[in-house]
């Protein structure tokens, strides 16, 4: 996976018409079906704990 720049400020997220809008930095913006806005928000925070553990480290 290619290793882009790290952002220290959390993204932006609402809930519009049955969507889920992401707005990150730069001007990224991802729209999600609520069951993937689901499914990523886990792999998130799962990939968040793995990258604490790293830094422990």
């Amino acid at each position: 996976m290619m290793k882009a720049g790290s952002h220290a400020q959390p993204s932006d997220v609402v809930a519009e018409q049955g969507q889920v809008i992401v707005e990150g930095p730069d001007g990224v913006a991802v729209t999600l079906t609520p069951d993937a806005a689901e499914e990523t928000g886990r792999r998130m925070i799962s990939a968040a704990s793995e990258a604490r553990r790293q830094e422990a480290h």
